[in-house]
């Protein structure tokens, strides 16, 4: 088995921010919603009852974005989330 290194390589992100409402106040919806993120409707498997999720559409499927996940727009345009902690171990940030 062989090693290698990751290229070095520039990418634009931008934070999945969710500021939590009170209950009492209404729906609490995220306060940031970077471009790639859309919200998907699912259906739960016993009440039938639609639910929603925040998330990315990729070749893999949806991938959920959760709050303070960072979303990545790779080197061919393409976009997918990445966890805080993760995103602070790989990229610095440019100024």
């Amino acid at each position: 088995m062989g090693r290698y290194r990751k290229k070095p390589v520039e990418i634009e992100a931008e934070q999945f921010i969710w500021k939590k409402q009170h209950p009492l106040l209404g729906s609490s919806e995220p306060s940031n919603i970077p471009n790639g993120v859309i919200k998907k409707q699912f259906n739960d498997y016993q009440d039938h009852q639609p639910y929603y999720k925040y998330g990315i559409e990729t070749l893999e499927g949806f991938m959920e974005c959760s709050d303070g996940d960072w979303i990545i727009t790779g080197v061919q345009g393409e976009k997918y989330p990445c966890k805080p902690d993760i995103f602070e171990l790989t990229y610095d940030k440019i100024d």
